[in-house]
């Protein structure tokens, strides 16, 4: 008679262990952070490095265009940001390609690259390097003509007055540029 007693007791906590945790589970659900609104860039700032003569140089490419660097073609497929009031989390879809020394195109990197740990997810190539660095609204430099990617922003496209001036290129740098048509 004992042992019955028993039974209908912890099988009496059971079911109310079990509504408490459900109760729980939907309090922790409802009381969870917002998630912020993903805003869509139409172009990604890239940083590459020239392994041979040390140099970076940073780039912009738009959605769905393919800029050269070095053998390296860089392709950026969506380029996503946070609002300024959340947490910066920059990421980027890329694809990259290699040009050998066949002139065969090889693909050696397919993925998301993160704007705050390049190290983990840049392209590391024996002569060149390639990473994501930022996702913006406008460039100075023009859409391709066949551009249709998320829209581009007019005010941001103004320039940022503190940046200053770019460095002069010597006659050997290595300047990316837009890949040649087929």
């Amino acid at each position: 008679m004992m042992q019955a007693a028993r039974k209908r007791v912890f099988a009496g906590a059971g079911s109310l262990g079990r509504t408490v945790l459900a109760g729980c589970a939907v309090a922790a659900v409802l009381a969870g952070p917002a998630r912020a609104e993903i805003i869509q860039n139409p172009v990604a700032e890239f940083s590459g490095l020239d392994k041979i003569t040390g140099r970076i140089i940073s780039f912009d490419v738009y959605i769905g265009e393919t800029v050269q660097f070095g053998a390296l073609q860089v392709t950026p497929r969506e380029c996503n940001t946070r609002p300024q009031t959340e947490t910066p989390k920059t990421t980027a879809f890329v694809e990259v390609d290699e040009i050998t020394l066949n002139n065969e195109v090889r693909r050696i990197f397919t993925g998301w690259m993160f704007a705050a740990s390049p190290g983990l997810h840049a392209v590391e190539h024996p002569v060149y390097d390639v990473w994501l660095t930022n996702c913006k609204q406008a460039s100075s430099v023009a859409p391709p003509d066949d551009y249709s990617g998320p829209p581009i922003s007019a005010e941001a496209g103004a320039g940022d007055p503190l940046a200053g001036t770019a460095p002069e290129l010597g006659a050997d740098a290595i300047t990316p540029r837009r890949k040649p048509p087929l």
